[in-house]
C-alpha cells in the first residue's frame, strides 16, 4: 500500500521546520547537520543500514541502505536536503502552511519533498518484507543549491548501477537531459581620477554598463530565438554588481556576477569566447577599455547514457500510477543527476509539482508527492527484483 498524504504531510513538514541552508550560499546558514541527523533517526526506524558520512565538516550525506538477497543491481535515489536562504520570509518560511493541496515552507519542494518521497518508497518497501535480489540506497545529499560536495562525493564512492535524482518536476515528466551552467564574474577596468578630471578617468562602471547591454542582447537574439528543443531557452541573466567608491570619483573597477547555461554538446568556454567577442567589439569604439572574465563554478549539461534498461522500469511504473506514459523530456535548470552521470551510473531524473522555488511561499502538491511515492516503489520493486 503507498504511502499516504497523512505521512506525506507529517514527514514534509518535519523537515521543512528543520532550517538547513547550504552556507555556500549563505555565510549564516545551518548547513545540514540536523537535518542529516533527523532522516537518520526516521530511517533507522525502518531497520535500514543507515550512515551519516561527512563531506565536509558539518556537511554530511545521509545513506540508507535496503540490502537485497545478493546477485542484483543496486539503485540509487538521490535527493538533496540543503535549501536556499529566505530573506525574503523569515517569520514564515520554516513555518509548513497546508493550503488545500499545497504545503508552502522553505525547501517544501525543492528539495526536503524528494527526500521525503525517497524515504516513504524506502519504508513501505522495508516494511512489505519483500525479498529483492539488488540493494535500494537512499541518499540525502548535502549542498545541491551550492557546490554539490555531498553527490560529487557520493559518486566518486561508486557501487551504484543505477540512479534516479529526485527533483522538483511534474509527475508525468521524465527527465533525460538538461542544461549546465556557469558562474561567472565579468570585470571591468579603468583608470581611478577625481570627478573633475575626465581626460584621466575612465570609468569602469560606464564600460561595464556596455558589456551588460550587449550580454542582453546576445540573450535575446540568440538564446531566446534559438531553444533546444527539449531544454528550452540557455539560461542567463545578471545576479550581482558592484563597482566604485564614491560620487566623486571615476571609478577603477566594476563587476557583474552572471549565471549563464550550456546545451547539451556546449561546454562553458563557449560562453566565455562570446563574451570575449564582446570585449573585442568595446574595446573598438571605448578607449581605455579593459575587460576580464573569472570563472566561479562550472557544471556540464546532463545527458542519460547507458539508461536504457532503468527508463523501461521508470516509464512502465509512471504509466502504472498516472494512467498515461510519461512526457521524456529535459529542463533548463542544473541538477546533481549531471555528476552522477558523468561518474559513469546510468541516471534519469523524475520529481513532483512545486512552485515558487527560491523565493516566497515555496509550495509542494502533496497529491503528486504521494503519487510520486508510489512511482519510486514500483521502480525499486521491478528493477531490483
Amino acid at each position: 500500500m503507498p504511502a499516504t498524504a497523512e505521512q506525506v504531510i507529517d514527514l514534509l513538514g518535519a523537515m521543512v521546520r528543520i532550517e538547513s541552508v547550504t552556507p555556500w550560499l549563505i555565510p549564516t546558514g545551518s548547513g545540514e547537520a540536523k537535518i542529516a541527523g533527523y532522516i537518520a533517526d526516521w530511517l533507522d526506524g525502518t531497520g535500514a543500514e543507515v550512515e551519516i558520512v561527512e563531506v565536509e565538516s558539518g556537511r554530511p550525506n545521509v545513506l540508507a541502505r535496503l540490502r537485497g538477497t545478493g546477485g542484483g543491481p543496486t539503485l540509487c535515489l538521490n535527493a538533496h536536503s540543503d535549501t536556499v536562504g529566505y530573506a525574503g520570509w523569515p517569520d514564515e518560511a520554516l513555518v509548513p502552511r497546508v493550503e488545500g493541496d499545497r504545503m508552502y515552507g522553505l525547501g517544501s519542494a525543492d528539495d526536503k519533498a524528494g527526500c521525503a518521497a525517497a524515504m516513504l518508497a524506502f519504508a513501505r518497501l522495508a516494511e512489505s518484507g519483500v525479498r529483492l535480489r539488488g540493494d535500494l540506497l537512499v541518499a540525502c545529499v548535502a549542498d545541491e543549491e551550492g557546490s554539490s560536495i555531498g553527490s560529487e562525493h557520493l559518486a566518486r564512492q561508486g557501487g551504484m548501477d543505477a540512479a534516479i535524482v529526485i527533483e522538483p518536476q511534474p509527475t508525468h515528466e521524465l527527465v533525460v537531459e538538461h542544461q549546465g551552467f556557469g558562474w561567472i564574474d565579468v570585470i571591468t577596468r579603468g583608470v581611478a581620477a577625481h570627478g573633475c578630471e575626465p581626460d584621466v578617468g575612465v570609468d569602469a562602471i560606464v564600460h561595464l554598463a556596455e558589456v551588460i547591454t550587449r550580454l542582453h542582447r546576445l540573450d535575446r537574439e540568440a538564446f531566446q530565438q534559438h531553444p533546444s528543443l527539449l531544454n528550452s531557452r540557455t539560461v542567463f541573466h545578471t545576479g550581482t554588481v558592484t563597482g566604485g567608491t564614491d560620487y566623486a570619483t571615476y571609478p577603477s573597477v566594476a563587476q557583474v556576477g552572471i549565471e549563464v547555461g550550456t546545451q547539451p554538446g556546449e561546454h562553458l568556454s563557449d560562453r566565455v569566447a562570446e563574451i570575449e567577442a564582446i570585449f573585442a567589439e568595446i574595446a573598438g569604439n571605448e578607449p581605455g577599455f579593459r575587460g576580464e572574465v573569472a570563472v566561479k563554478l562550472e557544471r556540464e549539461p546532463f545527458v542519460a547514457r547507458g539508461h536504457e534498461a532503468l527508463q523501461s522500469v521508470v516509464s512502465r511504473a509512471m504509466t502504472d500510477v498516472l494512467g498515461r506514459e510519461p512526457k521524456i523530456t529535459g529542463m533548463n535548470g542544473w541538477t546533481d543527476a549531471a555528476l552522477m552521470q558523468a561518474a559513469g551510473i546510468p541516471t534519469l531524473l523524475l520529481g513532483s509539482t512545486g512552485g515558487n522555488y527560491h523565493t516566497v511561499n515555496e509550495w509542494a502538491s502533496i497529491s503528486e508527492l504521494v503519487r510520486l511515492c508510489d512511482i519510486l516503489e514500483r521502480i525499486a520493486r521491478d528493477y531490483l527484483a
